[in-house]
């Protein structure tokens, strides 16, 4: 009888409302895994969305001594590797010693719009660190003992691959996009912006010893520069071609079409694909992919729990029998780049009852992931099938409503949290379990099902689109004048991605400094 490799990876995933761990095998079995949740400090008047990061620190050694737990139960267990990827772009001003000096300015706040716009007219150029620029420059302005204090300004998993290993790093797809010293002078910040660029999946060193004993793994383990979850999410979704797409779930949701070349497709993001010689294509929603959750425990406050909602949804027909939902609980990010973007049910007659409200949510979902696929669609870019992921890829229903709204087939993965998978799969091939990105993407992910769209309910959803791709541009002055008289704030999402509007909070006396 063969003996089970006993070698595999810690994975970790430092989303929006929540961290997530796995020890993952070599090939891709999840052996343990464990999630907890962290507040979102928000002002929606100010704009302002924050993180603390030592919350980031306590719930990541919380899910990792718990997925090791379990992973040892399940057999004898060799960790190599250790990965995290995380949220973004959210800038982390941090000390020489990996700890933070302020909060984490993460990708919700709003407040340095202008600066980023302002770098990037001077730079030439947008993008991921330009926009980390923008904050750096802020908050140098806005609070600037808190960015004297810094000796770097960095992404969310770099601040953790620092704090891991003592090695400050920015790690992305292709280091040449990395921000140089002489681009952050031109912004008016110094080389504390621009910490050296290296490749993904890339060993930036061994783990020291206090975090080592904090998180119950040896010292010295090799610490594996992360990326972007959503990116990793690519590489854990099992992605290798182009023609195909993902949605993403998660607490925004987000679409991405895997392309041969670099092409440009407004409104949407272009950008490198962690495998070469591959592009990608797609945007985020704002609150997509927690909207049934609002609906459960807001909404309905709970009075039906979410497996009796799905079965009722199941037995009413496509489009919700006249029925549409806009999920713009937070607005809208892609296509429409509009915070004021509202939520609503429309067409709610005497007959419609739970089970439909239930079933537009899943549709509506669906709708998002096609809208924002519009433009590449309509640009003839290949989409041969759209790989689910995240908790809503649990669910075979909304899987099939997926399948027949964007008229294409539906692939589950075997483990649908792929952003764990390709914080793995980094993980791994930068130990040298796998010899490259694609080999570890071929021996770590696995189909556990395929589901065609229906011709019949795929012409039905055509036209429930149709509606759906209208409401928003008709109900904007509705919008608008609604907005003057919440006086809340702006909706977004908090603790554990739960939606909530927001006012002016009371400040926290233990609170670091803000940007106004």
């Amino acid at each position: 009888m063969t003996t089970p490799d006993p070698r595999a990876v810690l994975a970790l995933d430092l989303g929006t409302s929540a961290a997530k761990a796995g020890v993952v095998a070599l090939d891709g079995r999840l052996r343990g895994e464990a999630r907890a949740t962290y507040p979102l400090l928000l002002d929606g008047e100010a704009g302002r969305a924050e993180q603390d990061p030592d919350a980031w620190w306590d719930a990541l050694r919380e899910v990792a001594a718990i997925a090791l737990r379990r992973a040892a139960e399940d057999g004898p267990l060799e960790p190599i590797a250790i990965c995290c990827v995380g949220q973004g772009p959210t800038l982390v001003p941090t000390a020489a010693d990996g700890r933070a000096v302020g909060n984490a300015v993460t990708w919700l706040d709003r407040r340095s719009g202008a600066e980023s716009a302002s770098v990037a007219a001077t730079l030439g150029r947008h993008g991921w660190n330009v926009t980390l620029l923008g904050s750096a420059r802020r908050l140098a302005v806005a609070a600037p003992d808190v960015a004297s204090r810094a000796s770097w300004f960095l992404s969310a998993w770099d601040h953790v691959a620092l704090r891991l290993c003592g090695v400050a790093a920015a790690a992305l797809q292709d280091p040449a996009d990395a921000v140089t010293p002489d681009d952050a002078r031109l912004a008016g910040l110094d080389g504390r912006s621009a910490p050296p660029g290296i490749h993904a999946g890339t060993v930036l060193g061994g783990l020291l010893a206090a975090p080592a004993g904090e998180l119950g793994l040896p010292a010295g383990l090799p610490v594996v520069a992360g990326v972007n979850d959503a990116i990793a999410t690519f590489l854990g979704a099992g992605l290798t071609v182009a023609g195909q797409a993902i949605d993403t779930g998660g607490t925004s949701g987000g679409f991405g079409l895997y392309v041969a070349s670099p092409v440009t497709v407004p409104p949407l993001w272009t950008g490198a694909a962690p495998l070469p010689g591959l592009w990608y294509v797609g945007g985020a929603m704002a609150g997509t992919g927690k909207a049934l959750d609002w609906f459960v425990a807001d909404a309905l406050g709970g009075a039906a729990s979410l497996s009796t909602l799905l079965e009722e949804a199941a037995s009413v027909r496509a489009a919700s029998e006249g029925l549409v939902f806009l999920p713009y609980l937070a607005g809208e990010r892609w296509p429409l780049h509009d915070p004021s973007a509202r939520g609503a049910f429309v067409g709610l007659t005497l007959h419609h009852g739970r089970g439909h409200l239930a079933r537009a949510v899943l549709e509506a979902a669906a709708f998002a992931v096609r809208h924002v696929a519009g433009p590449a669609r309509d640009a003839d870019l290949p989409f041969t099938e759209l790989r689910v992921t995240g908790g809503t890829a649990a669910s075979r229903l909304w899987n099939g409503i997926k399948a027949d709204v964007l008229g294409v087939e539906v692939v589950v993965p075997a483990v649908t949290e792929a952003s764990v998978i390709g914080a793995a799969i980094l993980a791994a091939v930068g130990a040298g379990a796998h010899p490259d990105l694609r080999a570890g993407v071929a021996a770590m992910t696995h189909e556990a099902e395929r589901i065609a769209p229906d011709p019949a309910t795929v012409a039905i959803y055509d036209r429930a689109f149709a509606v759906y791709e209208e409401l928003h541009a008709r109900l904007a002055p509705a919008n608008e004048a609604l907005g003057a008289l919440d006086g809340r704030g702006t909706i977004a999402p908090v603790d554990g991605g739960r939606l909530t509007a927001l006012g002016r909070p009371s400040p926290s006396p233990d609170s670091a400094p803000t940007r106004p």
